[in-house]
């Protein structure tokens, strides 16, 4: 490459840099791991893990065995 055409064209590559950095185009490992911290948390108070919806679902069946017993006694 010759000086003219990198004069030439140099502006338009500043410009495009500049760019890059003020929206953030790329991010940085700090920041990625900032986010993936916060989809953590987010996910964490939102949904449930499989082991405490087994639970609750054996205590729902419990709790319906028992109804049935206690059903039972009463029609008898």
């Amino acid at each position: 490459m010759d000086k003219e055409t990198i004069a030439k064209y140099a502006p338009a590559a500043m410009v495009i840099i500049a760019l890059i950095f003020q929206w953030n185009l790329f991010v940085t490992p700090d920041k990625l791991e900032q986010k993936h911290r916060e989809i953590l948390t987010d996910i964490a108070d939102r949904y449930t893990t499989k082991e405490q919806f087994n639970d609750v679902k054996n205590q729902l069946s419990d709790m319906q065995k028992k109804i049935d017993k206690i059903y039972e006694k009463i029609i008898k």
